[in-house]
């Protein structure tokens, strides 16, 4: 029996949201379904925030009502307050995505507050979910947790000083995030083994960007010490609007590819991924997509397992 990790897809969220159009609600459809039935169960699918500041997500409410429809999907969405949060949880997303920042200065940027106070903003959230939605589960991630393009260094230290309060909060999970790329195998490796260390009773999960081609490496780190979720983004999409010079996401197709290389087992139909990934590159012409599977294919001896079936 191979041991199982969940890749989460976060490109309807983390990488539409520099996607300067708006990409129709319909195709926003297809494309969860179709990930869904390649055996996708957990998709982050929209993000709650000002329709001002994000009309790419005008549609957030619709986009998790459809997401529920589906069976064997927990479909989740971003929040950045405790309105938003609120909202999503009223709309039907069975997980709200909370993000704060390491940096202050990227937290300022990003939440117009101080991480501390961002920290509180996820204690609210908490109590209200408890009292109105106990079925939902609340998810923090800590953006910038390996270095921040407008602060720079970001100390250890505080990284695992800030998920430890995020668990006492009522944090379910907790994800470090490399937004803008900063991060290196030695140094996630040693993140994650110290903030498990601390927090050892909630599960963790990585998010990197591939901006400096350490991204693949960052997971095989994370990995060694004992994490089995891995945030990507279909042909590598994404950026973060307040970190400068932050690319995409590793790449959903490459991720999926090389945890099963390594004999883990993802479930998802890597076949059929490819082809998705193909049609993606139709969907969003304008956008330049990244990934190496989609170019180079599979090696001639390689294989998988896949077996789940959509009721």
């Amino acid at each position: 029996m191979r041991e199982c990790v969940v890749v989460r897809e976060v490109g309807l969220r983390d990488g539409l949201q520099l996607v300067d159009y708006f990409v129709s609600t319909s195709k926003k459809k297809e494309w969860i379904f179709r990930q869904a039935s390649l055996g996708f169960s957990d998709i982050e699918v929209t993000s709650f925030v000002p329709q001002k500041l994000l009309p790419q997500f005008a549609d957030a409410a619709e986009i998790v009502e459809y997401a529920n429809s589906i069976d064997c999907l927990t479909a989740s969405a971003l929040a950045l307050n405790v309105k938003g949060a609120q909202r999503a949880m009223e709309a039907g997303a069975r997980k709200i995505c909370f993000v704060l920042s390491a940096s202050e200065m990227h937290n300022q940027s990003n939440a117009r507050c101080s991480t501390n106070q961002s920290i509180e903003r996820l204690s609210e959230i908490h109590v209200w979910q408890q009292e109105r939605h106990p079925e939902t589960s609340v998810v923090a991630a800590i953006a910038t947790s390996f270095g921040c393009s407008l602060q720079g260094n970001v100390p250890e230290k505080r990284v695992v000083e800030i998920a430890a309060l995020l668990a006492e909060k009522g944090a379910r999970e907790i994800v470090l995030a490399d937004t803008v790329g900063y991060g290196n195998p030695k140094q996630v490796r040693s993140m994650f083994e110290k903030v498990r260390q601390e927090i050892s009773d909630v599960p963790l999960a990585a998010h990197f960007h591939d901006t400096r081609a350490m991204g693949l490496a960052n997971v095989t780190a994370a990995l060694e010490a004992d994490v089995r979720t891995f945030d990507a983004a279909l042909g590598g999409l994404g950026g973060c609007p307040f970190a400068p010079g932050a690319t995409g996401n590793i790449a959903t197709e490459d991720t999926v590819y090389m945890l099963e290389s390594m004999g883990l087992s993802t479930n998802v139909d890597v076949d059929g991924l490819i082809k998705l990934r193909k049609d993606f590159a139709y969907w969003l012409p304008k956008e330049n997509l990244h990934g190496r599977l989609s170019r180079a294919k599979p090696a001639i001896n390689f294989s998988y397992d896949f077996d789940r079936k959509m009721t």
